[in-house]
């Protein structure tokens, strides 16, 4: 992976271990510029600093958390790049959590404790597979949609709109 060498990766967690972790795993790949920030405020400074191509964050921190430091990238005016690929980290996987994490614009997400494979698994699905963009009136960030249908025939794309579908297709 000798190609990540260019890659700059911001590292967000306020716990100083985790970061040494996470710096050795980015390392061992080969990504030699990493820039650490202990939350969400000091990365928001450093992307106004720094090039920066990817965001390893994680969820929990003070007093700007993973998920609020999504949200800024992604909607703030003043942004330095709401296309940033961000890879939300995080020890509590509950659905709900990985639900605000996706809603807020994160790309990616790995649980901890974090793995070598798994870290670098995302890396290359954000930098060789990246997903389109999606602006809409409350979000705005990666296609949450992992796959697209083949055999999608309408305007309406969740479950719930099929019933929409049929109603209005029976109405013509």
């Amino acid at each position: 992976m000798s190609s990540l060498q260019a890659v700059q990766i911001l590292l967000i967690d306020d716990n100083q271990h985790m970061r040494a972790i996470a710096s050795a795993i980015l390392q061992s790949a080969g990504i030699r510029k990493v820039i650490e920030a202990s939350d969400g405020g000091a990365a928001l400074e450093a992307m106004r600093d720094h090039a920066i191509d990817l965001a390893l964050v994680d969820f929990n921190m003070f007093p700007l958390d993973g998920v609020e430091f999504t949200r800024l990238v992604r909607n703030s005016p003043d942004s330095a790049n709401p296309y940033l690929p961000i890879i939300m980290m995080t020890g509590h996987s509950e659905k709900s959590r990985v639900t605000e994490a996706r809603d807020a614009g994160v790309t990616e997400f790995v649980a901890k404790p974090i793995t070598a494979k798994a870290v670098l698994e995302r890396i290359q699905a954000v930098i060789l597979r990246p997903r389109p963009f999606v602006k809409a009136d409350t979000y705005f960030g990666p296609d949450r949609r992992r796959h697209n249908s083949d055999n999608y025939k309408g305007p309406f794309r969740r479950a719930a709109d099929q019933g929409r579908v049929a109603s209005d297709s029976s109405a013509a």
